[in-house]
């Protein structure tokens, strides 16, 4: 791996992230209309919803690598999964966060146990859990297969919490984005919420290909030491 790269990689994806975030703070409070019916409190979807978007993107990077990694064994994919859980955590501590503000204002309360927050909160303590297992275990190699597991199982949380709104009885309202005959959004809304869309892409790439930099010199550097033990046994065999 070209160190000079990834660094430029993060450096690039980063700033274009923190510039389009910037950019989308500014749409927020000075260019998109307000919400007829919830008012101001409504601007907070502009970040609530992009946040979930990535979280979704991210554990479904994990579920696919977790995937591959069980099928070729290469340690590089359960590197890539953990870098898109840690990224995925991170958007999701954002979506829940934000979510309270939201509810606060809009039903009168900070929580309540409906269908898309306790799913929602659901898929966050599953890979809460994915983490747990891996620095539990004794043998390293077996917490690895049990969390791709984990990894593999937690997406499956994600369409239930697309579809809890249209299944059961929820206080999140319907779709307004994605919908079998388009956004029912004010275009200037729709393109607020792509802004912010595509700032949290590019930050949570730039997280995910440090990090993913960051576990490949870490196994770089254990092969190593591993390697030295093992030299300095034979030597003195």
């Amino acid at each position: 791996m070209n160190i000079k790269s990834v660094r430029w990689g993060v450096i690039g994806l980063g700033s274009l992230g923190v510039l389009t975030v910037l950019i989308l703070h500014w749409m927020v409070f000075f260019w998109v209309p307000t919400e007829s019916f919830q008012g101001v409190i409504q601007r907070i979807f502009y970040i609530h919803v992009p946040a979930w978007w990535i979280t979704f993107l991210a554990f479904g990077i994990v579920a696919l690598c977790s995937a591959m990694y069980l099928w070729l064994g290469d340690e590089r994919l359960d590197i890539a999964a953990v870098a898109g859980a840690e990224g995925g955590m991170v958007f999701a501590s954002i979506g829940l966060l934000t979510g309270p503000l939201w509810g606060r204002v809009a039903w009168g309360t900070w929580w309540t146990w409906e269908p898309r927050l306790t799913l929602a909160l659901l898929l966050w303590f599953i890979y809460l859990g994915y983490f747990l297992v891996r620095k539990s275990m004794i043998n390293p190699e077996q917490g690895k297969r049990i969390a791709a597991v984990i990894g593999i199982v937690g997406v499956l949380d994600i369409p239930l919490i697309h579809v809890s709104v249209s299944w059961l009885r929820s206080l999140h309202p319907e779709a307004v984005v994605l919908r079998p005959d388009g956004p029912n959004l004010d275009d200037s809304m729709l393109w607020t919420l792509m802004a912010g869309l595509l700032g949290y892409t590019l930050i949570f790439f730039s997280l995910f290909l440090a990090r993913y930099a960051v576990g490949i010199l870490e196994r770089n550097l254990d092969l190593r030491d591993t390697t030295s033990e093992s030299s300095h046994r034979l030597e003195f065999s």
